[in-house]
């Protein structure tokens, strides 16, 4: 489990090499606290490490992850988001983050607003009843308030802090992102869906 707050970036030695999936390699400081074993998000996706060392580690990418990700488009080079698994002892700052990604997004707007940033992403017919006017969202694994909710699309409010310490800066209008909706609101709309709760 992760709390979408993301502890550092990271960026792709080498990446998936398409439908099949395969071995990526990430260059970051984190490799050295890492063992074999550990789960680690990379995007908002839970990997797990198979070789970590000093500034790096490497993980397996699967067919399915490749499918329902936007993990077919990591090449090298490219700079992600990395968070570790949240500790029994340590705050909770964000909210609760699977890496289980629900769906991907495509950024539809960007705008700068008084040193802040304002993004609006397309949302997914099926992820649009568990998406809620100040609830959570974590977007290629960071935690973030939906400022905004319509028909098809939602936006966030992105503060300095957090355009610089991820990846967001580095999206464009066009570019595809991981989702996760709140796990809370997929539990009760499940009991719901199954007449356990009315």
């Amino acid at each position: 489990m992760f709390t979408g707050l993301i502890e550092a970036t990271g960026r792709l030695i080498t990446g998936v090499q398409g439908a099949d999936g395969g071995r990526v390699t990430i260059e970051t400081p984190l490799g050295t606290d890492l063992v074999v074993g550990d789960s680690i998000a990379v995007n908002g996706v839970c990997l797990t490490a198979v070789v970590a060392g000093a500034g790096a580690f490497e993980a397996d990418v699967s067919p399915q992850t490749v499918r329902v990700t936007t993990a077919g488009r990591w090449q090298a080079g490219r700079r992600v988001n990395l968070e570790r698994p949240l500790r029994a002892d340590a705050r909770l700052g964000g909210h609760f983050v699977l890496g289980h990604v629900d769906g991907v997004a495509v950024l539809q707007a960007l705008r700068a607003e008084s040193g802040s940033y304002w993004l609006e992403f397309s949302l997914p017919a099926e992820l649009a009843p568990l998406v809620i006017p100040k609830g959570s969202i974590a977007v290629d694994g960071i935690s973030l308030t939906v400022a905004d909710l319509q028909a098809g699309r939602f936006a966030v409010q992105i503060i300095p802090h957090t355009w610089s310490a991820t990846t967001l800066s580095d999206l464009r209008v066009g570019d595809v992102v991981n989702l996760e909706a709140d796990v809370l609101g997929k539990h009760v709309a499940r009991l719901v869906e199954s007449g356990r709760l009315s």
